[in-house]
């Protein structure tokens, strides 16, 4: 199917890059009243019946072709469900949702080495290898120099590895999708939130005991955690690819950190260091370089 990027789709991508940038500020809510392990459970379990039913009524097969591969499907959805859910939920205790968005510019930088690596058909460009160079100088200052010293100050430092964490999951899960044979991408979505779900309710089960009883307001963010960001967000991401295709997906990377950090300053009023502002235009600059010859394709397809 031909690639058509329209006005359509430049809303579908900002309405996208906002969705995402807004869970930051969603989870840093939710957490007054759930426990991190449970607010994973709690958000992945919508998503997951949500999409299951969805994908039920559209009578869609899984796999398209005789080639199966289970294990790297299963695999590939708890990592990029359960793993970086509960990686965020549990770090955003410690830091400001804009850095965990922030953490989250880093994903397409790490992808990178990863493909190399473990997809056959990447290659490593100069780009590439100048973009990475400039993304890890980012994550380096977003760290900050805390997470390298032995000290009993605060948690925030393991925090901000937790979200780091969170972006290797994330990347992981992107390398292993690609290595699937061909599927269907609603099935796809079922198949690795159910995954997530299996996993991480019995986690939070073991490790905070049994799921707590929340207030009215905490089950509100809850429900828009599981419906917005989770599952709504998982077929807009399906529209935009199908119809604009997956290079000009690629610039959500952009919007996301910018759209957490406003709402971190605006609405919650967090406090927003100097360094992160350096982390994440060396990150943002990274980025531009490492995907150069995709924005210039985007370019070159939205001028025709």
């Amino acid at each position: 199917m031909e690639n058509n990027i329209t006005k359509q789709s430049w809303l579908l991508l900002t309405v996208l890059g906002l969705i995402w940038g807004s869970t930051f500020m969603i989870i840093e809510l939710a957490l007054d009243g759930i426990t991190p392990f449970w607010l994973a459970a709690a958000r992945i379990s919508i998503a997951a019946v949500i999409t299951n039913i969805i994908w039920l009524f559209s009578s869609r097969q899984l796999f398209l072709t005789q080639s199966k591969d289970w294990p790297t499907l299963i695999f590939s959805g708890v990592f990029a469900t359960a793993a970086p859910f509960i990686a965020l939920s549990w770090g955003q205790q410690y830091v400001t949702s804009a850095f965990a968005g922030i953490s989250m510019a880093s994903v397409a930088l790490l992808i990178l080495p990863l493909s190399y690596f473990f997809v056959v058909s990447e290659k490593i460009t100069t780009f590439t290898v100048l973009g990475m160079f400039f993304g890890f100088f980012g994550v380096v200052i977003l760290l900050g120099p805390e997470v390298f010293l032995t000290s009993n100050e605060t948690k925030e430092a393991y925090g901000r590895l937790a979200c780091l964490f969170a972006t290797f999951c994330y990347a992981t899960s992107a390398v292993l999708t690609k290595r699937l044979p061909a599927i269907d991408p609603i099935g796809l979505a079922a198949v690795s939130l159910t995954s997530g779900a299996m996993f991480v309710i019995p986690s939070a089960w073991l490790i905070e005991g049994g799921p707590p009883s929340v207030s009215e307001q905490t089950l509100t963010y809850l429900l828009i955690l599981g419906l917005f960001p989770t599952a709504a967000a998982t077929f807009l991401r399906i529209i935009i690819i199908r119809t604009a295709g997956p290079i000009f997906m690629t610039l959500t990377n952009f919007q996301v950190p910018l759209w957490s950090v406003f709402f971190s300053i605006i609405l919650l009023n967090e406090p927003f260091k100097i360094s992160m502002i350096i982390a994440l235009a060396l990150i943002l600059i990274g980025l531009a370089i490492s995907q150069t010859s995709e924005i210039k394709k985007v370019i070159k397809i939205n001028s025709l």
